[in-house]
């Protein structure tokens, strides 16, 4: 594994740990606010959701890295060698596709909303913020996957993931 896909792992690890850290302590304080003082936060249950968007599109692309997105593996456990590493090339290139058009629209939405000025009601940030967490997490995601046809194309496993396919572990 590269230095820079490590560094990078350990920078999405980190931000996934601290947004998980946040959400919990910002929604632990709008309970203890709203059930024992009678006082609610105007801005807690905005800012926990806009940082849980950002965790799932973030851990759309640890999950990609770890192998932990679901797959049906019908089609390909019907398959061995050559045949089976051209099917895997083609869902990889299916799912780049996919997530190379999420990139595309993303920044497309994105750009749309910001130049419209629109700022969130309790926090009044701008709402373009939440909504870029689709094309980042999109890219993020679309990295990945590129990283793991190349190591398909190369027979053996992609730069920045050290984790072992689920039907290995057992």
């Amino acid at each position: 594994m590269s230095k820079l896909a490590a560094v990078y792992n350990k920078i999405e690890e980190n931000l996934l740990y601290l947004s998980l850290i946040c959400t919990v302590t910002v929604i632990f304080i709008q309970v203890v606010m709203r059930y024992v003082f009678s006082n609610s936060l105007s801005w807690s249950e905005e800012l926990a959701r806009y940082v849980f968007i950002w965790q799932t599109w973030l851990g759309a692309s640890y999950a990609t890295r770890m192998h932990r997105h679901l797959r049906i593996e019908v089609l390909s456990e019907h398959f061995h060698g050559n045949a089976k590493k051209t099917l895997e090339l083609i869902v990889l290139g299916l799912w780049i596709f996919f997530g190379a058009f999420l990139f595309f629209k993303g920044s497309q939405l994105v750009g749309m909303i910001w130049h419209r000025r629109q700022v969130s009601a309790a926090m009044g940030i701008p709402i373009a913020i939440p909504y870029a967490a689709i094309p980042c997490g999109a890219l993020a995601m679309t990295v990945r996957l590129v990283f793991q046809a190349r190591g398909v194309l190369k027979g053996r496993p992609e730069d920045g993931n050290e984790a072992v396919p689920v039907e290995e572990q057992a």
